[in-house]
């Protein structure tokens, strides 16, 4: 670290917050591929997406680590509990260094509307894979009530052939 001044840690901050913000902004499309993956049932696919997410997640929790580390610096050289040190906090104490309050006010700004976006599309996607689970269960259940002839445990012929056409479709008919 280039030294601990209040000027080189409100650099680093504004730094790492840029490098999050580039983080969550190359999450986003991975998010609204995996929608559509969710609604065309890829398995395949969505292990895929899921892996390359999760490469990213560890990324940003890296660099949410050094952004706790710089806060707590920022609060030994100013004498403040690092708790005590939100955003806000940081850009209000910046009152007489207009160019880094403003630059850190942006990514800020900037980072709090990409996590929106993709907390949004994160809903979403947790949305559908519940209504896929949903509607395995009730698939499920069919197929359990149908493979079963009234009143005997044993398979009838016909039940097991009334299920192939079910199991081969996709989970959801109407694109969203």
């Amino acid at each position: 670290m280039g030294g601990n001044s209040l000027a080189s840690l409100i650099q680093e901050l504004i730094t790492t917050l840029r490098a999050e913000e580039q983080l969550y902004q190359e999450m986003i499309p991975i998010a609204a591929k995996k929608t559509r993956v969710i609604i065309d049932n890829d398995l395949a696919s969505l292990q895929q997406i899921t892996d390359e997410e999760q490469v990213t997640v560890e990324k940003v929790n890296a660099l949410e680590r050094k952004r706790e580390e710089v806060i707590v610096n920022i609060g030994t050289v100013i004498n403040r509990k690092p708790e005590t040190l939100t955003m806000k906090a940081i850009i209000t104490l910046l009152e007489n260094q207009p160019e880094e309050q403003k630059e850190l006010t942006l990514i800020h700004d900037s980072l709090t509307n990409t996590i929106n976006q993709l907390v949004e599309l994160n809903k979403k996607n947790k949305s559908l894979i519940q209504q896929s689970l949903e509607m395995i269960e009730f698939n499920m259940n069919l197929i359990q009530s149908t493979r079963m002839s009234p009143g005997s445990t044993n398979y009838t012929k016909g039940a097991s052939q009334f299920e192939m056409p079910a199991a081969q479709t996709g989970m959801f008919d109407a694109k969203q």
